[in-house]
């Protein structure tokens, strides 16, 4: 079957949870969160879904500044259509909607081999912070 992408498709909760569900990334989600999973949804202003017929089998997600960063939060293949390309596409189409800026994110444990494998640099000065009371 033929995939073909959309930029910014418009897309609803239940389609955006499956699609997570059905890759390795519904396990670090709040799924059963429907209000969560809404803003998580609302709250992006980049996308790129991949399409098997009308059916959602990859998603990439994140937000920008349109010039100078893109995050990207979520990379998701249905696993059933993972080792076809589609991770990849996503991530070149998701770049050439904003060239300038630079693409970020911060790699699932089970797709830390996957990123260098597609061309993309690992960054050793990455931090974060969970819980504003580990602030000192």
């Amino acid at each position: 079957m033929d995939i073909y992408y959309r930029e910014n498709p418009t897309l609803n909760v239940e389609d955006f949870i499956e699609i997570l569900d059905k890759s390795t990334l519904g396990q670090r989600r709040p799924l059963q969160d429907l209000a969560a999973m809404q803003l998580m949804l609302e709250n992006a202003n980049v996308y790129v879904g991949a399409y098997a017929g009308e059916k959602l089998v990859g998603l990439a997600r994140g937000m920008t500044d349109f010039v100078f960063t893109t995050y990207l939060a979520d990379l998701a293949v249905d696993e059933a259509f993972q080792h076809q390309g589609i991770g990849k596409e996503l991530v070149i189409r998701v770049k050439k909607m904003h060239p300038s800026a630079k693409l970020i994110l911060l790699a699932a444990p089970a797709a830390q081999a996957y990123y260098p494998k597609i061309g993309m640099q690992k960054h050793d000065f990455c931090f974060f912070i969970d819980d504003v009371n580990e602030i000192q």
